[in-house]
């Protein structure tokens, strides 16, 4: 089922590929180049690379009609399905199918350097995503057997959440206190709606006190005479009053 919802994208698409055919390997110390006809060709066409789910699929069509040269599919890269010779990194050794389980080796090339960059950079970025996908599912069926952390109430289990600063009163709920200056609470006032207010303390000054201004001497002749003084306002209401200054020595003897 999953296979059947796969679809197939297209990786690179290289418009000038050339084919040749490669004598077999005699020693492990790799293939090289060197040793094909490179300036002739056995066959010249389109390359394409695609994937439909992990493995890609290098493509050999015509460059006209599209028709299919040959197929190799990679399932791992570096593999034996696609190599690189030791003497130059534009040509490569593919290993391609036909389907019926027949298979051979044939070396590809490309003209543009930049080209062969592109179809070796191409294959990692797949495979590299395939490592990613498998790593990824890797870790959600490890997540899945383990034991699953069972945080509901058991049956008959209760809780019991205290929080501060709140009190109930029988009959409804409290009444919250005023806060008053600087964020000190304030007492609700007693009972008949009278406040006291206590008396100022004696140590407290009283800012508005007035000393008396001192008396003046007289200046006649330095006598102590008396200095008697009449002086008449008159009131507001319409009626006189009249004060009498004498000095501090009159005053003494009186």
């Amino acid at each position: 089922m999953a296979a059947e919802l796969e679809y197939e994208s297209v990786l690179c698409v290289k418009p000038d590929v050339s084919v040749y055919r490669i004598p077999p390997r005699a020693s492990n110390r790799g293939y090289r180049a060197s040793d094909w006809k490179l300036d002739q060709p056995d066959w010249t066409g389109r390359l394409r690379i695609t994937s439909k789910g992990k493995i890609a699929y290098i493509k050999l069509e015509d460059k006209v009609s599209g028709e299919l040269f040959a197929q190799a599919p990679v399932e791992q890269y570096p593999g034996i399905a696609v190599e690189t010779v030791t003497d130059s990194s534009r040509y490569f050794v593919i290993r391609i199918q036909d389907g019926t389980g027949r298979s051979a080796f044939i070396g590809i090339g490309f003209t543009d350097r930049g080209d062969a960059f592109d179809f070796n950079v191409s294959l990692q970025d797949h495979f590299k995503w395939v490592k990613q996908e498998s790593e990824i599912s890797k870790e959600s069926q490890e997540m899945d057997t383990r034991p699953k952390l069972d945080l509901g109430f058991k049956e008959g289990q209760t809780i019991k959440l205290s929080i501060g600063n709140i009190t109930t009163k029988k009959g409804g709920a409290s009444k919250p206190r005023t806060a008053g200056t600087g964020g000190l609470s304030l007492l609700p006032p007693p009972p008949g709606g009278k406040v006291t207010i206590p008396p100022p303390s004696s140590s407290v000054a009283i800012s508005n006190h007035v000393t008396p201004p001192p008396i003046p001497k007289s200046n006649h002749g330095g006598s102590n005479s008396a200095l008697f003084q009449t002086k008449h306002h008159n009131h507001p209401t319409g009626s006189s009053f009249e004060y009498h200054w004498q000095d501090s020595k009159d005053r003494l003897e009186k």
